[in-house]
Formats: structure tokens, sequence, C-alpha cells
């Protein structure tokens, strides 16, 4: 083998480039298995980071589609974009905390609000005035990680300022919400306590929270006890569990990034897989990629392509699986992101704009 190479243009019109191919059956499938796993607790299910380099849009028509009826997006800009492609349904919930121009197009587009400090809840609520559409918010309490949301000190006026807006007219409280360390169980058991402590109080001074969620992820999958009436899944949606996380029985990647062979030389292909995000890349040496004639060694990956330990029979064209269901021993993101100290969203999210999504 030696010197063969791919003209211009010749694979899938994309000159060799590698491919995210996006599988809605395997999505609804891990959605299934979740919401199976969750119940009775309601699944929302996040959508952040363009639907974890998916699309959020594609990612949140599948899920609607499938019965979801919450969807996180982190952003309000995200939530906007969903409610003009979706429609009414479903419900979005948007957390990070945000302009006043982004909170009255949230109030617009129906989209609840996660609201985390007393000066936001404030704000939200001089927009729900002066626009005249009235505020869906979940208030956050900080239970101990220190990722915004209101301290014990400040919750009772928190509170008291949402339902005294209720009674105007102005905001409806319908929701507490915190996030878990995931230090340690006996970290997330006071963090809990302390989360239930604060509903408690807040129904005391008059509020009602039928929406109650505390965990993502990990806890959400392992920690049964933790989770409240709705509970917040991304990654493990899309099929990525969390670096040295737990056994996803039922879950698989939602997606497979395709590399074809650019270039026989010698006893390597070239693929047309480059850097992620244009980043140096340490996984060379580190993992093995799905190839027609079974795993080989990724060898290299430079800043346009990579290089894989050649085959017999190899041909320009051929396509080598970098993770997905058909690759070396259904490797995920994950699989990849634990070879080099990280996490399998960061994989997925760093794919370039040159990688072409395809979605079936």
């Amino acid at each position: 083998m030696g010197g063969l190479t791919v003209p211009d243009g010749m694979l899938s019109g994309n000159g060799g480039a590698a491919v995210l191919r996006a599988d809605a059956a395997v999505l609804r499938g891990n959605i299934a298995a979740v919401r199976a796993r969750v119940a009775p607790a309601e699944l929302m299910m996040v959508v952040k980071d363009d639907g974890y380099g998916l699309g959020a849009v594609w990612a949140a028509r599948v899920a609607a589609e499938a019965g979801v009826v919450w969807i996180g997006s982190y952003d309000i800009p995200t939530a906007v974009h969903l409610r003009d492609a979706l429609g009414p349904e479903p419900r979005l919930f948007a957390w990070v905390t945000s302009t006043d121009e982004e909170i009255a197009a949230a109030l617009h587009a129906h989209v609840d609000l996660g609201v985390g400090s007393i000066d936001y809840l404030e704000r939200v609520i001089v927009q729900a005035d002066a626009t005249g559409y009235r505020a869906r918010i979940h208030l956050k309490i900080d239970t101990g990680l220190h990722r915004n949301g209101l301290s014990a000190a400040e919750w009772e006026d928190g509170v008291r300022i949402a339902v005294d807006a209720q009674h105007r007219g102005i905001i409806d409280l319908v929701g507490a919400w915190s996030h878990l360390a995931e230090a340690s169980d006996a970290e997330d058991d006071a963090a809990q306590r302390r989360f239930l402590a604060a509903i408690v109080r807040a129904q005391e001074l008059g509020a009602e929270l039928p929406f109650q969620h505390l965990t993502a992820s990990a806890a959400t999958w392992e920690r049964p006890e933790l989770r409240g009436t709705l509970v917040r899944v991304g990654a493990f949606c899309f099929g990525v569990r969390s670096a040295g996380g737990p056994d996803l029985s039922g879950i698989a990647p939602a997606a497979e990034l395709i590399a074809s062979v650019r270039r026989v030389d010698g006893d390597e292909v070239v693929v047309g897989m480059g850097s992620f995000d244009g980043l140096p890349s340490t996984l060379g040496g580190r993992v093995q990629v799905g190839t027609p004639a079974g795993p080989r060694d990724l060898l290299r990956v430079d800043a346009d392509a990579s290089r894989v330990a050649a085959w017999p029979g190899a041909e320009v064209g051929d396509e080598v699986i970098v993770f997905g269901r058909g690759g070396s021993g259904d490797v995920s993101p994950t699989t990849l992101a634990e070879a080099i100290g990280t996490v399998g969203e960061e994989i997925l999210c760093r794919l370039t704009d040159g990688v072409r999504r395809e979605y079936r």
C-alpha cells in the first residue's frame, strides 16, 4: 500500500471531512430509558451547547415528539429560538442570569426562568410588569455548590418578594431548584436537606411549588431518593456518560463521528478528522477507532487530519468510526474524553463547523 490519495470533492461532496451522524431513533431510545428510570419524576431534557453539538432544535423536536414536556436550554436566546422552531409546546426552562432585553424576550416566548438572586428576581418582576407577560419563576436556593442561588439568609426575602408579585398578578412562582456538587453522597444528602427545608419554609410563606428539581444527570441516575418532581438530564440522553460515572444500561451514543480515508500511506491511513476546535489533540496513541477490518490504533491527530494504523485492503473512501455504536467496542465520546482527562461533553462540543451534521 502507498501513495493513494482522494481526489478533491470525491467523498460525500465534503472533501473527505468528518461527518457527525445523529440518529433520532437512538435519541428516542435513550429518552425512553431515562424516563423509565426516573419515573414518577418528570424528565427535563437539557439541550445546552447546541444540543451537545448535535443541534438543539433537532434534539428538542425529537424529545417533544417522544412525549418530553420540559426542555432545558440554559440560556434565554436558545430558549427563544426553540420556541420559534417548536411552537407553544413543550415547556422551556432557561436558568442563566440575563439582560433585561433577553428577559423581555423570554416572557414574550413563555419561557420559564430560573432565578438565583434577589437582583435578578426584581428585574424579572419589572420586565413582567412592563410587558404584561406574566413570568413563570423557579427560585433557586444555594444548597452548598455556590453556583449562584439565594443563600439561606436571602431565601425568605426572595420568597416574600415573589409571593407578593404573584398576588399582584405579575408572576407565578412555580418551582424551586438547585444544583448538587456531586462530590460525595454525604455532601449531596446535606444539600437535599437544605433544599427540602427551603421548600417547607417557602410553603409556609404562601408559595406553591409543584416543580422541585435538584438533580442533574449523574445524581438523577444513581440517587433516586434525591429526585424531586422534575429532573434535569442532558448528557445521558445523548449517550454521553459522566467521566468515571455509572454504567448506563439502555443508553447508546446518539451520534457517531465518521472520518473517511483520504490517503493510504504505507502502514498508516490519513483520515479527514483534525483537532477538535482547532486545538492540539493528545488523543493520538491513546485510543482505537473502528475500521472495516475492526479496531485500529489512532496514531496521531493533527490540525486538519488524523493518522490511523492501516489494515489489509484499506482504500481511499473507507469509513473510520471515531466514536459511535459501530466503532471499536462501541466507543462513546466519554471513552475518548477519559483517555485525555476531560469529559465527553467536551468531545462533542469541540467539533468544529467543518464537521458536517447529518440526521436520520
